[in-house]
């Protein structure tokens, strides 16, 4: 079991010997100029990463939220993709998998042309293509659940990204747990939580881990990646993933409330789990 957190969060050298992992958050990484990846920039973060020892995961290109501060021209719908966007995502796994990340996470796409029904089976169509080039590489694609507080958000319910898992149907394809997303899609209802966990735990290959207070306060949809504490998430939930043994990676955004949230959270693991 690791204890990971978003490169967002500070600098690798605040994060050497607290974190266990770094999620490579690609969009923020100013690896681009426009949609042209910068190789002088690629090559000065691999020379930095690699003096270090970690673990990582990494996090593909989505499409943000309004106000959210990921790059526009970086922003990826996988319910509604071009050439252009999955040359963008085939990058992402090159950079993953030449960092040794043990899993890319993916968002699901978002409710458009055609309604809810095409714009998942696009999505799926666009995952198949997608976990091809994953299994060429030999990188684990995470696709993660979304906040039901945007009803425009596909794979907000456990049933649904499970099924979408399983449409796509690839070794090279599984889930990540967003605690969080899945906190608002359960309307803060601890016990929801619990049954939402315990649905997509056999497909589990990441878990992210940040707090709200499980409604839509107006400001992100409520999805406020507090440090774990700091708001009301019963991470007992956790129970039923059972036997997951990888990186929990912390969402948050100070090394400060990593920091935190970490001794926070391994308290509340350390009550049903066995660290």
């Amino acid at each position: 079991m690791k204890f990971g957190v978003s490169s967002f969060a500070g600098p690798l050298s605040e994060l050497d010997g607290l974190a266990d992992s770094v999620e490579l958050y690609i969009p923020k990484m100013n690896l681009y100029k426009g949609r042209e990846l910068q190789k002088d920039r690629l090559d000065a973060f691999f020379d930095s990463f690699f003096s270090y020892d970690f673990y990582c995961s990494a996090h593909a290109p989505y499409f943000p939220d309004p106000e959210g501060e990921h790059p526009r021209e970086l922003s990826i719908d996988t319910a509604r993709m071009d050439d252009s966007d999955f040359q963008l995502m085939f990058e992402s796994m090159d950079i993953a998998a030449h960092a040794g990340a043990d899993v890319l996470v993916v968002h699901p796409g978002r409710i458009t042309e055609g309604g809810a029904q095409k714009s998942f089976g696009r999505m799926v169509q666009n995952l198949k293509r997608l976990a091809d080039y994953a299994e060429e590489i030999d990188i684990m694609i995470g696709l993660e659940n979304k906040e039901y507080t945007d009803p425009l958000n596909l794979c907000c319910r456990a049933e649904e990204l499970a099924k979408a898992v399983d449409l796509v149907d690839s070794d090279y394809l599984g889930a990540t747990l967003d605690i969080g997303h899945a906190n608002l899609t359960c309307g803060g209802d601890p016990q929801k939580l619990a049954e939402f966990v315990k649905t997509i735990s056999p497909l589990v290959v990441h878990v992210h881990i940040h707090d709200n207070h499980g409604v839509d306060n107006g400001r992100y949809g409520g999805d406020e990646h507090y440090a774990p504490g700091q708001g009301t998430i019963d991470y007992s939930a956790l129970r039923g993933l059972g036997n997951y043994d990888e990186t929990f990676n912390f969402e948050v955004f100070s090394v400060e409330e990593f920091r935190t949230g970490k001794e926070f959270f391994k308290n509340k693991l350390s009550e049903f789990w066995n660290l």
